[in-house]
């Protein structure tokens, strides 16, 4: 039986809705949460029922929210698993990064042409905060908004929309690269000279910073997609984590 500790109440979700959140969008940010944090890994079977359970939600909302998901390649459908969040080889992963460092290198070149001197001292923010923070959930949060912030500091709106999107891919690879042991200290550094190199107004410096950046998150990750051994059900498919996990729900 689900606890109402596990799921918010109905009251919280007609709140939602009054905000103009509809039921099919909760459900959305639901799944895309549990993927982004890690909780919901590449290779977990969903089953409608199941969430709507989880969720309180009722199986429409919950079957819409798949199918957009699916749409948007963060879930597949496998012929002998069923419904499954998307699993990336270590070539796929290698595509990935491949394209983020282009991207990234990019952004950061355009940044330190257009970047206005607020929103480089607001990157400088970012960064001195992260050696505040103390968890691995904390810190990747905190290299989103960098990063975000980074992408806005080009002034290209396509190439904003196309890291957004690969963005959402990396969601797939699993928890982040900062848990590992001394990369959130190397990270900050790596962030501080892509935020001089900007401050000095340098394309080819901000763009070799942040190249060299990227190169390093990969290694990181090559690290944990090989050493990664996580647990499965004995058919290569991960069971959705118990509620006693802490699962956000929607809101």
């Amino acid at each position: 039986m689900i606890q109402t500790t596990d799921i918010e109440s109905m009251d919280d979700l007609d709140a939602g809705q009054r905000r103009g959140v509809s039921r099919s969008d909760q459900a959305y940010r639901f799944i895309v949460e549990g993927i982004q944090s890690g909780r919901l890994v590449p290779g977990t079977r969903l089953r409608e029922t199941e969430l709507a359970e989880r969720t309180g939600l009722s199986r429409t909302p919950i079957r819409e929210a798949l199918s957009r998901l699916q749409l948007e390649g963060l879930l597949t459908m496998d012929a002998a698993r069923g419904l499954i969040v998307t699993e990336l080889d270590h070539s796929m992963a290698s595509e990935l990064y491949a394209m983020r460092e282009v991207l990234e290198g990019t952004a950061a070149r355009l940044a330190a042409r257009h970047a206005s001197d607020v929103e480089i001292d607001f990157l400088r923010e970012i960064n001195v905060r992260d050696a505040e923070l103390t968890t691995a959930e904390a810190l990747a949060a905190n290299n989103r908004l960098f990063h975000e912030t980074l992408y806005r500091c080009a002034h290209n709106r396509y190439l904003v929309k196309t890291l957004n999107t690969l963005q959402e891919s990396m969601m797939l690879l699993g928890p982040t690269t900062l848990a590992a042991a001394g990369r959130a200290q190397t990270s900050r550094a790596e962030h501080g000279a892509i935020v001089e190199a900007l401050a000095r107004r340098d394309p080819d410096a901000a763009e070799t910073a942040a190249r060299a950046h990227i190169i390093a998150a990969y290694r990181i990750r090559l690290e944990q997609l090989f050493d990664s051994h996580t647990q499965t059900d004995g058919h290569g498919t991960h069971s959705l984590p118990p509620l006693t996990d802490g699962l956000d729900t929607p809101t």
